[in-house]
């Protein structure tokens, strides 16, 4: 009996393994018709015995497999061509998998395509995000796919998925740290960026370049551990928000960039005393950066530290002569000084000879702030600059120079 059992049995398993070679053959034939309906369905029918599947139509399943899903079910077809990959390793052969590789390439071109387009061109950025991550499922390789899918994400508010991401690209050790190809043009002699060392040496080669260099871009780990924080901080999770952060720092106490991500959480938190110890750390890393002196003049002027707020924004003019807004905000700052003036105006309007005092020491202050506020208009002209310079000449009766500003003044305003 047991003999019959086992004739019976092993009966059965040849006509199965008959039976899946007539289903794959009549899936090809199917393919080659491009019906995916019909081969899906053969497909279908097979995959409840794929765990038993005989070994000599294992890859070739797969391989049809992964063709019928195709671009109707991306992570189908791209789970069947790796678990063809990873088969044919196992088994020592190739025959499926040189023809698999590009079907593969392809499946993943096409769904990164799409991201990209959802992203650049529908705004969708939910359905941008999905289809970022399942090319990084596809290719794991490509983590600048997955950091894609983080900002899609949150550009979404789907904050729970964006932190997963983020996470992820904390686990697999994301930097995204690439290596960018610069040449010189000849022509205009400008430094450009060639996107791939082949096309930058092309280029040389050619004679259109000269002065090829090679430059390693910044990292994005500190970017990431802000966006990790500020979606925490907009889940209401301002505590992890903070631990997430100095956490990072512990690593990386010079990073000038995890600093000062952490000074951008103090100020959407309004810790602007927090914000300005960091600032001070921070020009200690970086003491030519004229942007850490004028936040520094914003955190003293807010301060009502007058002095200190002058000192930081003439620093910061100093390292950049062109810094607009250091003009501007020094002006403003030196004339905060006119309120007190004028509170003791207002007091002594009896007193003649006190109130002649004050006035020609509120006149001083204009003075003084003037040169500053006439650079500021000079490198960028606003109305707010405009507008500011008309009052400072109308008290100087600076009237020549008011008279050319007003028609300016009256057109801006219409505009």
């Amino acid at each position: 009996m047991k003999k019959q059992i086992l004739a019976l049995s092993l009966g059965l398993m040849t006509i199965g393994a008959f039976a899946q070679k007539d289903e794959l053959k009549a899936a090809e034939k199917a393919l080659k018709k491009d019906d995916f309906k019909t081969a899906k369905e053969i497909i279908l029918t097979l995959e409840g015995t794929e765990a038993t599947m005989d070994a000599k139509y294992k890859a070739q399943y797969y391989f049809v497999k992964g063709q019928a899903y195709g671009k109707s079910d991306v992570t189908k077809a791209a789970e069947a061509y790796n678990n063809l990959f990873a088969y044919e390793k196992e088994i020592g052969k190739s025959k499926y998998t040189k023809d698999a590789q590009p079907k593969l390439n392809d499946l993943i071109k096409f769904v990164s395509t799409n991201a990209i387009k959802l992203y650049n061109d529908d705004k969708d950025y939910k359905n941008a995000a999905e289809n970022f991550y399942l090319t990084y499922k596809l290719s794991p390789a490509d983590t600048s796919f997955l950091f894609n899918a983080a900002v899609s994400a949150s550009l979404a508010k789907e904050y729970d998925a964006s932190l997963a991401y983020y996470k992820e690209l904390q686990t697999v050790g994301y930097t995204g740290i690439t290596t960018e190809y610069f040449a010189v043009n000849k022509e205009t002699g400008v430094e450009e960026d060639l996107d791939s060392k082949s096309n930058r040496d092309a280029m040389v080669k050619f004679g259109n370049y000269i002065n090829p260099t090679e430059k390693s871009s910044e990292s994005k780990q500190g970017e990431i551990i802000k966006n990790i924080s500020y979606i925490l901080i907009n889940q209401g999770k301002t505590d992890e928000a903070i631990v997430a952060i100095k956490e990072a720092r512990k690593s990386n106490p010079k990073d000038l960039n995890l600093l000062l991500n952490e000074a951008q959480l103090y100020i959407k938190l309004e810790q602007m005393d927090k914000f300005g110890v960091l600032m001070q750390e921070a020009v200690e890393l970086d003491p030519t950066n004229p942007t850490l002196f004028y936040n520094l003049g914003v955190v003293n002027a807010n301060e009502k530290k007058t002095e200190e707020a002058i000192k930081y924004y003439k620093k910061a003019i100093e390292l950049k002569p062109d810094y607009g807004d250091a003009y501007m905000n020094l002006a403003i700052t030196i004339l905060s000084g006119e309120q007190a003036i004028v509170t003791e105006m207002n007091q002594n309007l009896s007193n003649i000879k006190k109130y002649d005092e004050l006035e020609i020491k509120q006149k001083d202050l204009y003075r003084k702030a003037l040169p500053y506020l006439e650079k500021a208009d000079e490198i960028k002209r606003t109305e707010e600059t405009v507008k500011s310079l008309l009052n400072i000449y109308d008290i100087l009766r600076m009237n020549e120079k008011a008279d050319v500003l007003r028609p300016i003044y009256k057109k801006m305003r219409e505009q």
